[in-house]
Parts: structure tokens; C-alpha cells; sequence
């Protein structure tokens, strides 16, 4: 595998992407970069009625995404190293699982121009992880916009995400099944994990405790 520059964090919501970007970045002393979920105007609104407002937030999400590769675009990558919580091609699952029929094929069109020449990572970490966990852990974080969000809307994303991931091959990918790791407050989970990323050979690999 060429040498890692370039690693993008994936994961429903609630699965610690954007807290493992921070500790693996520091880690491997790399820069970062993080979405901009609070800044959405209508994510509030999109989890009290997403039927309502689904097409505003995914436009919004989708520009905010593409503004964000097009300044990573910038960063030397063969003399840096970056670690992102979000890979840009994921905003269409969002859009699949949230759009209709009509609007999914008026974003189709818009998200086909923007995502060419899209940096591509050199690395994918997805954190899978039951609903259960997840929505417990959306639960006790306890974020203002995130209080009406639903299990069965986390359940749906989970199954998008999962169906996803079973199919990307764009960039190798490291699986790993977050129950039984605390990569913030057990050091040795992250430098496995950091074993795990340094060593990987195949395109696809699973890290789990069970």
C-alpha cells in the first residue's frame, strides 16, 4: 500500500468520527478537518421534520462538503498528512435515504458537477456499530439539534451506510466495529488501531473485539 497521506473517518452519526479524527491526527501529526454540522440552518428543523426539510439541508451539507475538498485540494499532500471525519461521497447516501424521487434526481445532477476531481483518500476507516449504540450514544451527548432525532431514522441510516461500505472499493478500508473500544480514553485501543493502519496490506480489512 502506498504511504498514507490522505485518510478519511466514516460512521452513522454518533459513531466517534469526529473524536477519533482528533486523537489519530495527533497521533500521526496530521492536520485535520472537520465537518460543519452546527453551522446547517436547517438540521434543527430537518430532525424535527425531514419529509419538510430534507432537500435544504442536503443542498446545504453538500456545498459545505464540496468547499471543504476544494481547500483540502490546496494542502500538499506529499509533503502533509490530513485525517478528515467525513468522506465526501457519503453525502449521496444521505441524499438516497432522505430525498424524493424528484429532488434525489435534481441533487443527482448537481452533486455529478461538483464531485469530480474530488481528492481521493488513501485510506477509509469506517466505524460500524449496532443502532442500539449508536442512538445511546446520540442520547447522552446530548446535542440541542439532535434531540428529535429517532431510532428508527438512525436504524435506516445504519442499513444505507452498511449496504455503502459493502460495495466502495475507490480506496482501501479499514472496517472496525467500535463495541468494545474506547480510542479516547485507552491508549492501547488507539495504538492498536494505529498498528493496525500502519500494517494494513489488504484493500479491505475488519477490526473487532469479537
Amino acid at each position: 500500500m502506498r504511504e498514507l497521506r490522505f485518510i478519511a473517518i466514516e460512521g452513522v452519526i454518533g459513531a466517534g468520527k469526529t473524536s477519533l479524527t482528533k486523537v489519530l491526527a495527533n497521533k500521526m501529526h496530521a492536520g485535520t478537518v472537520f465537518e460543519e454540522f452546527e453551522e446547517n440552518p436547517f438540521l434543527a428543523k430537518f430532525y424535527t421534520d425531514r419529509r419538510k426539510y430534507a432537500f435544504h439541508t442536503q443542498i446545504y451539507f453538500l456545498m459545505s462538503r464540496y468547499r471543504k475538498q476544494r481547500e483540502m485540494a490546496q494542502i500538499d499532500l506529499f509533503n502533509s498528512r490530513l485525517v478528515t471525519d467525513y468522506l465526501f461521497v457519503k453525502d449521496r447516501i444521505f441524499a438516497e435515504v432522505n430525498l424524493s424521487e424528484e429532488e434525489f434526481a435534481l441533487y443527482d445532477k448537481i452533486y455529478s458537477i461538483l464531485s469530480v476531481d474530488i481528492p481521493r483518500p488513501d485510506l477509509v476507516i469506517y466505524l460500524q456499530a449496532d443502532p442500539e449504540l449508536l442512538f445511546k450514544r446520540i442520547r447522552q451527548r446530548g446535542r440541542a439539534y439532535e434531540r428529535d432525532i429517532d431510532f428508527e431514522y438512525i436504524e435506516k441510516l445504519g442499513e444505507a451506510y452498511n449496504t455503502f461500505f459493502f460495495h466502495y472499493n475507490s480506496s482501501p478500508m479499514l472496517i472496525v466495529n467500535i463495541k468494545g473500544f474506547d480510542f479516547l480514553a485507552n491508549p492501547r485501543d488507539l495504538d492498536l488501531l494505529h498498528d493496525e493502519i500502519k500494517n494494513l496490506k489488504e484493500p479491505r480489512r475488519v477490526l473487532s473485539r469479537a
